[in-house]
C-alpha cells in the first residue's frame, strides 16, 4: 500500500483549508504580479522591438507573441480545469472544485484570443479569415466546451452539484486536447507544423524565440493570478456563512 509522507499529508491538508488558502493568496498577490510584470515587459519588447521581421512574413509575424501564448494556454488551462475537476469529484475537496470552474473563462478568453489573432494573421497569409481547417476548428469546438462548462455551472442552483456535473463535462473533453495537439501531424492542414516543440531544435531564430517563450510564462502567471483572484471570490460565496469569514470581516472592520 503506498502512503504519503506525513509532512507532505500535512501540506495538501493545509492547502485544502479554505483559511489557510485565502490568507496565503492574499500574501502571494503582489509578488505574483511583479513577476508577471518582470515577464510581460520584456517579452513584449523583446518581440516587437528588438525581434527582427521574418524573411517571409516581415512584421505581420509578431502577432504570435500573443497567438502562440494564447493558443498554448488554451490547452494548458483546460487539463488544469478537467484535472482539478477530477480531484473535486474523487476526492470531494472543495478547493479544487473552485480552482476548476475558476479557470473556465480565463481559459475561455484565451482561446478566443487565440482564434481571433490566428484569423487576423491569416487574412494575409493565407487570404482568408477562416478556414474549416482541423487545428482551427478543434480550437473552436475547445471554446464551446469552455463555455458550456461555464453555462452548465451557471444553470445549477447547488454549487457542489454544479461542480460535479462540469467536472464530468471537462473529463469528457479532453479527449479534444490531443486532437488540437497533434491535428498538423494527422492531417493535411493549412496550419503550420511545430517550430518551438519540435523534438530535435526549434525551428525559429533564438532572437525570436526568447521573447515567445518570456510572453508564454507571462502569459501563466497571468493565468494564476486572475484565477486565484476568481477563486477567492469565489470561495467568500460558498463560505459566506462560516466563522473564518465573519472572523476575518470583524478584524478588517
Amino acid at each position: 500500500m503506498f502512503l504519503i509522507p506525513d509532512p507532505v499529508g500535512r501540506f495538501f491538508h493545509r492547502m485544502a483549508s479554505p483559511p489557510h488558502f485565502y490568507a496565503l493568496t492574499e500574501k502571494l498577490m503582489p509578488w505574483l504580479v511583479v513577476l508577471f510584470l518582470l515577464l510581460l515587459l520584456p517579452g513584449l519588447y523583446g518581440g516587437l522591438v528588438l525581434a527582427p521581421p521574418d524573411y517571409q512574413q516581415g512584421d505581420s509575424y509578431r502577432i504570435i507573441y500573443i497567438h502562440v501564448p494564447s493558443a498554448w494556454m488554451s490547452l494548458f488551462i483546460y487539463m488544469v480545469m478537467a484535472t482539478a475537476g477530477a480531484i473535486g469529484l474523487v476526492w470531494r475537496i472543495k478547493l479544487a472544485e473552485i480552482v476548476a470552474i475558476s479557470s473556465a473563462s480565463i481559459g475561455a478568453s484565451f482561446t478566443f484570443i487565440a482564434l481571433v489573432t490566428g484569423s487576423l494573421w491569416g487574412k494575409p497569409m493565407w487570404g482568408t479569415w477562416w478556414v474549416w481547417d482541423a487545428r482551427l476548428t478543434s480550437e473552436l469546438i475547445l471554446l464551446f466546451l469552455y463555455l458550456g462548462v461555464i453555462g452548465l455551472y451557471g444553470a445549477i442552483d447547488d454549487k457542489r452539484t454544479a461542480s460535479k456535473a462540469v467536472a464530468i463535462l471537462a473529463l469528457v473533453g479532453v479527449v479534444n486536447i490531443p486532437i488540437i495537439h497533434y491535428s498538423v501531424e494527422w492531417w493535411n492542414t493549412l496550419h503550420q507544423g511545430p517550430t518551438v516543440t519540435k523534438m530535435d531544435k526549434p525551428s525559429i531564430h533564438v532572437s525570436m524565440l526568447v521573447p515567445l517563450l518570456l510572453m508564454a510564462a507571462a502569459f501563466k502567471l497571468y493565468y494564476v493570478i486572475a484565477m486565484l483572484q476568481r477563486a477567492r471570490l469565489e470561495l467568500l460565496q460558498r463560505e459566506r456563512n462560516a466563522q473564518w469569514v465573519k472572523a476575518m470581516l470583524e478584524k478588517r472592520a
